[in-house]
């Protein structure tokens, strides 16, 4: 008999499937009808929060996404809760001082998460490091906090087994809990995953977890061929939320290791009736515009040209805007090579957004960087860290002549800015949580704290409006 190796389940319905397919607009009285159904499943982890939920949630759902994640805990009472964190960016898209940092780990386990998954757009570990040192502070306190770190997976010379390893080396080095493979843009297929899996597995200890896309269509066979190489936990999301821009889906997942020494042990009739509790809101999603079909389809641009679904769309929409469509192919072949000039960045939120922008400029500037953006210039600074190859000197003479450029930690830079942000939005505070939401998005979350003291004022208990839960806190 084959020893057994149960392989573990994180769903993604509560925070990436969602935020794949529908923006991350699934609304929090969306979640916690099912949450009682979820909890009796055995997953690895359910991923509810961080990503663009914190930000979606007080700009569009005016939601507290402190009340969303304190929620989901008091429904969960025997998963693991994880988050998506953006190393020294926290949630928002500026590197923030370490204090910050220290605050938002604090005060994410404390309302309830118990996994933080760190990731960092150019695979810098240094910017990741204040994140995990906060983490295994909080649990060498409390016993509680996993400080999860992820590298953004991509393809490129620089980007050979030996970088893989020896960074899941040094990611052990941190002191990190585990390791996780986030392939965003669904580009590791089937036998690579295998041979990575098993390249990583020689050198480290620490339990790896893989995240894909199905963007390019691959995405169940590469998690098949890594569960064979020994990898820990996989990334799925309920049927009527998966495939597409998604995750693979759960119940195919459990299906296919059934019988087999990955056998996951999870309930199908379970499951089925999660996957029917979901499906008539899909069915709204659909109707209502909100889930486009175009995102459930498979886009196999996405391995030929390397560039992720979501910086491909943008792409088409800015050369829509300047009446240069049949521009389209110039800036595809020009996107590796503004990577390459910017030191071979793996392509995801940000540095996706920097160098397709970049590209377009190229093409209809008719001159390579005549005209660069102001995130390009952060990035030839260093202001976003260090890249695994070294930036193009003559872009850097071209574009920055004669600047400083930044060698040590971005964030070492910082002043800590705690303090300085209470003093500015103390008016509105009515909990710790309050001064790190307007730390990430300051203009946003005042216009939800205007929001949120309106509603209690101007509403009597008795006239509540519970339907959408406006009532006095």
């Amino acid at each position: 008999m084959a020893e057994q190796k149960p392989v573990k389940i994180m769903e993604t319905v509560l925070r990436d499937a969602h935020q794949s397919l529908i923006a991350t607009r699934m609304p929090t009285e969306m979640m916690l009808p099912i949450v009682e159904k979820m909890d009796k499943i055995g997953y690895h982890a359910v991923e509810c929060w961080g990503g663009a939920t914190f930000d979606a949630s007080l700009r569009f759902l005016k939601e507290d996404p402190w009340d969303r994640l304190r929620k989901l805990r008091d429904g969960f009472k025997n998963t693991k809760l994880q988050m998506l964190f953006r190393g020294q960016n926290i949630l928002g898209y500026r590197p923030y001082a370490d204090d910050v940092v220290d605050s938002f780990v604090e005060k994410s386990i404390a309302n309830g998460i118990d996994i933080i998954r760190i990731f960092d757009c150019l695979n810098d570990l240094r910017n990741l490091q204040e994140a995990v040192n906060a983490t295994n502070k909080v649990k060498k306190q409390e016993g509680r906090g996993h400080a999860q770190v992820a590298l953004s997976y991509t393809l490129g010379d620089a980007y050979t087994l030996e970088y893989w390893t020896d960074m899941a080396k040094k990611i052990e080095e941190m002191g990190a809990d585990s390791i996780c493979i986030k392939d965003m843009a669904g580009l590791l297929v089937p036998y690579k995953a295998s041979e990575l899996i098993t390249a990583m597995k020689s050198v480290t200890k620490l339990p790896i977890q893989l995240h894909t896309h199905y963007t390019s269509g691959v995405a169940s066979m590469t998690y098949l061929k890594a569960v064979e190489a020994g990898v820990d936990v996989i990334d799925c999301a309920i049927s009527p939320f998966a495939m597409g821009t998604s995750q693979p889906a759960t119940e195919v997942m459990v299906e296919t290791f059934k019988g087999t020494p990955y056998d996951t042990g999870y309930d199908q009739n379970l499951l089925a009736e999660i996957a029917d509790y979901f499906r008539p809101y899909r069915d709204e999603c659909l109707a209502s515009g909100l889930l486009n079909p175009k995102v459930m389809g498979v886009d196999i641009k996405t391995l030929l040209y390397q560039v992720p679904g979501g910086m491909l769309s943008n792409m088409v929409s800015q050369l829509k805007e300047q009446n240069a469509e049949d521009k389209y192919y110039d800036v595809l072949k020009e996107i590796p090579q503004v990577r390459k000039d910017l030191g071979e960045p793996p392509l995801v939120t940000p540095s996706s957004q920097i160098v397709g922008t970049q590209a377009v400029f190229n093409v209809l500037m008719g001159e390579r960087y005549k005209m660069a953006t102001k995130e390009t210039k952060a990035v030839l600074r260093g202001e976003y860290g260090q890249t695994v190859k070294p930036m193009s000197q003559e872009v850097i003479d071209k574009v920055i002549p004669g600047e400083k450029r930044i060698t040590c930690r971005p964030a070492d830079l910082l002043e800590n800015e705690m303090d300085k942000l209470e003093s500015e939005m103390k008016e509105w505070k009515q909990q710790d949580e309050d001064v790190l939401s307007y730390a990430l998005f300051p203009q946003v979350a005042t216009d939800f704290f205007k929001y949120r003291q309106a509603q209690q004022e101007k509403v009597d208990m008795s006239v509540a409006d519970t339907k959408n839960q406006a009532y006095p806190v």
